[in-house]
């Protein structure tokens, strides 16, 4: 699917996108019966940690769209009704994609609860697990970024940079 979609970008163009300009992106903070779905993260940025789900906003995609399309991609089913918006949250990454290349970020996170999940893509993320909160906030694993989903009050906006 990536590669037939012209607001996929790769390469050169993609690396002169991301010296030059914020990448705006949706994370899905998916709950069950409590607990917070993260799956630990294959690519650059925050390799390694426990993340959220998410991706980026296409060109001339709405942002409903890009939900809907996140949502299937990368939990593998259809969006629950009337995602709830947590607020807008600013990443940003010494790293990336491109190793000489910082990333910025300018993050809309939302909120859906599910009855339960299956067979979880192994693109972005190789392994998926559920946290509690109170887990999930002490974790030395789970990324910061993360935590201010719950630790951050609704539509503010971080200003913290990685170190």
């Amino acid at each position: 699917m990536k590669e037939n979609n012209p607001g996929y970008l790769k390469g050169d163009l993609f690396k002169t996108i991301i010296e030059n300009t914020p990448l705006v992106s949706v994370d899905i903070i998916v709950k069950h019966n409590g607990k917070v779905l993260l799956g630990k993260r294959v690519n650059k940025p925050a390799q390694g940690y426990w993340f959220t789900l998410g991706g980026r906003v296409l060109k001339n995609e709405p942002i409903k769209s890009a939900i809907h399309r996140i949502c299937n991609m990368e939990i593998g089913m259809i969006l629950p009704e009337n995602p709830r918006f947590i607020g807008v949250f600013e990443h940003l990454y010494n790293d990336g994609i491109f190793d000489d290349v910082s990333t910025h970020y300018v993050n809309l996170a939302y909120e859906i609860e599910v009855s339960g999940l299956e067979d979880l893509p192994e693109d972005q993320h190789n392994e998926y697990r559920w946290f509690g909160l109170e887990e999930l906030i002490q974790s030395d694993e789970v990324h910061k970024y993360v935590k201010d989903y719950f630790i951050v009050s609704k539509g503010t906006v971080p200003q913290q940079k990685e170190s």
